[in-house]
């Protein structure tokens, strides 16, 4: 079984900054990528960004020039750096790994962006 622990979700002021980290472990062999993905009720989960395993990033529009994902390949472990927070970008995070086509889900951080 993989475990993804999430952390460092908050409450934080409009134009604030903060950091969220995933960790995984248990039975990881071959990551395909990691990411982070949100959800706000009554809507779909959005991507918010995703790094492969040769460390190629992908960013939501929304997020795109704010937001930064990184990797740590030794601690399978990412970090989400948001800068520049906006009261829309305030949802539920979620960590994804996926692992020869099959993804595992953390259990949500909340981040919550007040104007």
């Amino acid at each position: 079984q993989v475990r993804l622990v999430e952390s460092g979700g908050g409450v934080v002021q409009a134009g604030g900054s903060l950091r969220l980290s995933c960790a995984a472990s248990g039975n990881i062999f071959m990551i395909n990528a990691m990411g982070w993905y949100r959800q706000v009720p009554g809507k779909q989960r959005e991507l918010v960004a995703s790094i492969s395993s040769g460390s190629v990033t992908n960013y939501g529009d929304a997020v795109k020039g704010r937001f930064t994902i990184s990797r740590d390949n030794a601690k399978n472990t990412i970090i989400l750096q948001m800068n520049s927070l906006k009261p829309e970008d305030t949802a539920v995070y979620y960590c994804l790994l996926r692992q020869l086509n099959r993804d595992y889900w953390g259990q949500g951080t909340q981040v919550t962006v007040s104007s």
